[in-house]
């Protein structure tokens, strides 16, 4: 399966200070992701990639519930605040490497959800984190009438990644689901 190579790492939602520091709510499970000398792209919220623009990060530290970015060229606080909203886009090649049985949210997206006793359950549309768990968002479009179904990404309910079929595979408990 052809996956893209530009990963949303992160979002811009504000400004420190008066020299340009951006304030990120990182997707990336820790600031490590983002390297100084790194390239990433910003944009506006689901705009091509091609339409954003590219950045050197300056410098990274760790900021509440989130991070600092600086980013090379950008030093004052009005350029800075120009980005605040904009995604942060970042490519595979500089992604590190994941443990076996982890994936990057970007991959699961899109991949069709069957379950072992209840059949096709639908794709998965996005994911959102939880204290525990991250959770998939999995809708029916063929059936409109059908709720989401929010699954819990962990092993007891998923059975299978295959990113190579585009495929997700569940093992629901009996009653996980109320038509």
């Amino acid at each position: 399966m052809d996956r893209t190579t530009w990963f949303t790492i992160g979002k811009v939602t504000g400004v420190h200070g008066l020299g340009g520091n951006l304030k990120v709510w990182s997707f990336a499970e820790s600031p490590e992701s983002y390297q100084p000398g790194q390239r990433v792209r910003l944009r506006d919220e689901g705009a091509p990639e091609e339409d954003g623009k590219a950045y050197t990060i300056a410098k990274v530290s760790s900021w509440k519930k989130g991070i600092l970015l600086a980013l090379e060229g950008v030093t004052r606080r009005e350029a800075a605040e120009e980005m605040v909203g904009k995604e942060i886009l970042m490519n595979r090649e500089q992604m590190p490497e994941l443990e076996e049985e982890t994936w990057y949210w970007q991959d699961l997206i899109g991949l069709a959800v069957t379950d072992r006793e209840l059949g096709i359950l639908g794709t998965v549309e996005r994911i959102f984190p939880t204290g525990a768990d991250d959770i998939l968002v999995v809708t029916d479009k063929s059936n409109p009438e059908k709720t989401e179904v929010l699954i819990p990404l962990n092993g007891h309910f998923v059975s299978e990644v295959d990113l190579e079929s585009g495929r997700l595979a569940t093992d629901l408990p009996q009653g996980f689901i109320l038509d």
